[in-house]
């Protein structure tokens, strides 16, 4: 008891004597930065008084601060931002589900808007924006040279209101302008639909709504094909999702683990950091899973892509998310108004960060570009080679199988033809399905 008493005291004493010798120059230094920080707020007074007293016009001193106070902060990352209080309450709205606009999320690059991706049934999706698209103008004035927020401002309007936006197209050689209608934007979180036997989960957003709507439409998908062991497998569909809360993040991996590291979050100190672990359930107890993701894949998606590869409870398909590795906390100020701060990093379940590098796909499919109509007339003339021996007049009739095997046959003729129309319309859906298919086949449990 006195050898410990003793080391804890020489702990003590040498602590003092090492305060003693440093101590001298750390206040010094610290003196010496209030100093330099009292100085450039004297600075910042001086210009805020300057401009309020000459400037070629007079100008909003609530304008002018929060303005300062919006340039503090996304000078330090694209994803800060100041947000008055009608921006704070149209964000929570959003989180909710409902707002009025285009229907786009978008980030900042090179001083212009950059889509990161429709949203889905929105009227910029039906407009034909995509996402990698650059806006350079809006109803003709230039985006360059406005913050984010500002540009966004200038692209919100009344509902019914008409925008006229210019757009900047990897590939394309000219700018070219899009009209596009204002509307309600009515976020549905989740949709599902079964293509032959396989549920297609398509995840446009992670509001409040998405875990509840992604059970729930899993389990109607689920009595739609007769039950879970009537089903081969599953797509999880991440285009073009732009993410939300980090929270819905964890809920969505975690339907589909049973157990392990989900995501974890480090901050600028080690007590600020967070791991998030997978509990027990599997909502479709270990079936088959393709995760689909593209350049619009951003953020919260990007995290349940990363969780479930690290696992290899899916195959990752399509092609290289967005890189967004940030986790912005939005912290209420006075005024009603919020400071969106970029607080963390998130890693995936192996350690990795993904911030400006994105989630790399399993397999690289790229969707390839929509093909042109063809005219009527070719669609009408007959095609070369589409004859078969079932066409010609005086065959003779396959007399080697019952009805009901003639009756399967054509089911699964027609699921055939289901599966080459829908590689037409959506050939990485129409690939992740297939892949599926192929691991039913073999029997492959993952």
């Amino acid at each position: 008891m006195k050898k410990f008493v003793m080391a804890a005291l020489g702990g003590t004493l040498a602590g003092a004597v090492l305060a003693t010798q440093v101590a001298g120059p750390l206040v010094a230094q610290e003196a010496s930065r209030k100093s330099s920080v009292y100085e450039q707020l004297d600075l910042f007074g001086d210009i805020f008084e300057r401009i309020r007293a000459q400037y070629v016009e007079p100008v909003e001193e609530a304008e002018l601060i929060e303005a300062a106070i919006n340039g503090m902060l996304t000078s330090l990352d694209p994803h800060s931002s100041y947000l008055p209080p009608k921006d704070f309450d149209d964000m929570q709205v959003q989180t909710r589900g409902e707002f009025g606009g285009l229907g786009i999320e978008v980030t900042q690059e090179e001083g212009f808007v950059k889509v990161v991706s429709p949203i889905d049934g929105t009227p910029a999706d039906e407009a034909g924006i995509e996402a990698g698209d650059f806006i350079t103008h809006v109803d003709g004035a230039s985006v360059l040279g406005l913050t984010l927020d500002e540009a966004v401002e200038l692209m919100r309007g009344p509902v019914g209101s008409e925008i006229l936006i210019t757009v900047v197209r990897e590939g394309v050689d000219e700018p070219f302008e899009v009209t596009i209608i204002r509307d309600t934007i009515k976020l549905t979180a989740v949709r599902s639909r079964v293509e032959g036997d396989t549920v297609v989960l398509r995840v446009t957003t992670f509001n409040d709504q998405t875990y509840p709507n992604l059970k729930e439409e899993f389990e109607q998908s689920v009595e739609e094909l007769g039950g879970l062991e009537s089903v081969n497998g599953i797509v999880l569909d991440l285009r073009n999702n732009p993410g939300g809360l980090l929270t819905q993040a964890i809920k969505v991996s975690d339907a589909f683990l049973d157990a392990g590291e989900i995501v974890s979050t480090r901050g600028r100190n080690p007590q600020d950091s967070d791991r998030y672990n997978a509990r027990d359930g599997d909502l479709t107890e270990g079936k088959p899973m393709v995760v689909l993701i593209n350049g619009g894949s951003a953020s919260a998606s990007e995290i349940v892509a990363g969780a479930l590869q690290d696992h290899r409870r899916a195959i990752v398909v399509g092609t290289k998310s967005f890189g967004k590795g940030s986790v912005q906390t939005v912290m209420p100020l006075k005024g009603d108004g919020a400071m969106r701060l970029t607080t963390a990093r998130y890693y995936t379940p192996s350690g990795r960060s993904i911030q400006a590098l994105g989630v790399s796909p399993d397999i690289v499919v790229q969707q390839p570009p929509t093909r042109p109509t063809d005219d009527e007339e070719d669609e009408a003339a007959p095609r070369r080679g589409a004859r078969s021996e079932a066409d010609l007049r005086g065959r003779l009739d396959n007399d080697s199988i019952t009805e009901d095997e003639r009756r399967q046959l054509e089911e699964e003729r027609a699921k055939a033809e289901a599966a080459a129309k829908l590689r037409e319309e959506d050939y990485q859906l129409a690939y992740a399905i297939d892949i599926l298919k192929g691991l039913s086949a073999l029997g492959t449990e993952q």
